[in-house]
């Protein structure tokens, strides 16, 4: 039995209890939801900005070598990683130069664009290669008619062996530049130069593909002024590697445009763009960050939505190369897919 002094004090425990649950209740129902706060009132300036302090990471040019192995670029903390079948991430090279994009040759060699991008100081705007089994690196260019490149960036080959990249430049700082063209190259096997495509046919050259056939090469112009290209282009490769019959595939409009581009064995292209803040007067949020599946006619057939602020590069890689990965901000993501994608090496088996 309880004492009925015992029973007073539960019931009045319990009444405190509701009440005071209601009064949490009551408090809560008056709050405004997360996304309708603004600035707390006195404490931050209602003009206040957040800014970057540090970028202390930015993954660019991912590619798959056929082990299981993705090389990317990490070009703020200059350097080249490596993430094995297992998802460990280690590093591949230190100092790299401010390497952006990379690819893989079809005798699995590493072909890396080191820029300028991050600090100009350390990029050594050239083109390299790799043999991954001695580790020795051999420098492809680095001057076109006595001059530096600006800050290769993407980089592709074709099945002839002629290695093809872009050389724009992002920078604020532009007294680094030693030409004035922002341009896309071909090396040839002989190891000659040749600059197959400037202004005023594009802008700024960016993300670089090339077909199977090694026909047809496509080319994003990424101008992110007041008025650029956000374009995709397609031209015909001669059989001397010259390039002809320039047509528009696809306009990204005022958004941010394409970045790193890819072909699957279909022939769609596979394109890294958008932004989900403007980053300047000449740029909109119209188009949301992801991959951009867009055919060879031009048609766009699907986004793959990706939950950073800033896409950069893809490339095909595990069995049947059916897993998409995306260097984004700080992160790589992966995707199943089910369409093959299309690279040199290593071969589909």
């Amino acid at each position: 039995m309880v004492h009925a002094g015992a029973w007073g004090a539960l019931v009045l425990l319990v009444a405190l209890s509701f009440g005071w649950i209601l009064t949490i209740a009551e408090t809560g129902l008056s709050q405004p939801k997360p996304s309708e706060v603004g600035l707390p009132p006195g404490l931050v300036a209602a003009d206040a900005q957040v800014s970057v302090a540090a970028s202390v990471c930015f993954l660019e040019g991912p590619a798959f070598d056929g082990e299981g192995n993705l090389f990317f670029s990490d070009i703020a903390g200059n350097r080249i990683l490596k993430m094995n079948p297992a998802g460990r991430v280690s590093v591949f090279r230190e100092d790299s130069g401010r390497t952006n994009g990379n690819t893989f040759d079809a005798q699995g060699r590493l072909l890396s664009c080191e820029g300028a991008e991050f600090g100009s100081a350390e990029g050594r705007r050239r083109i390299v290669r790799t043999d991954l089994q001695t580790g020795k690196i051999e420098v492809l260019t680095d001057r076109y008619e006595g001059k530096r490149y600006n800050s290769p960036n993407d980089i592709c080959v074709d099945v002839h062996g002629r290695i093809w990249f872009t050389d724009p430049y992002y920078g604020p700082d532009r007294h680094i530049l030693e030409m004035g063209h922002e341009a896309v190259y071909r090396i040839d096997p002989d190891g000659k130069v040749t600059r197959v495509l400037t202004q005023p046919a594009i802008q700024r050259p960016n993300g670089i593909a090339i077909t199977p056939d090694a026909k047809i090469l496509y080319v994003v112009d990424s101008h992110p002024a007041p008025g650029g290209n956000r374009k995709i282009w397609a031209f015909t490769v001669q059989a001397d590697g010259s390039l002809s019959n320039q047509r528009l595939v696809y306009d990204f409009g005022r958004g941010r445009g394409g970045d790193g581009m890819r072909l699957d064995m279909q022939g769609n292209l596979w394109v890294c763009a958008g932004v989900l803040r403007p980053r300047g007067p000449g740029e909109t949020a119209e188009v949301p960050p992801g991959v951009y599946v867009i055919s060879p006619q031009g048609k766009l057939l699907g986004r793959i939505p990706i939950p950073e602020d800033l896409i950069t590069n893809l490339a095909f890689g595990g069995p049947e190369r059916k897993t998409l990965f995306v260097t984004a901000g700080k992160t790589v993501y992966r995707i199943p897919v089910n369409v093959s994608g299309y690279a040199l090496y290593p071969p589909l088996r």
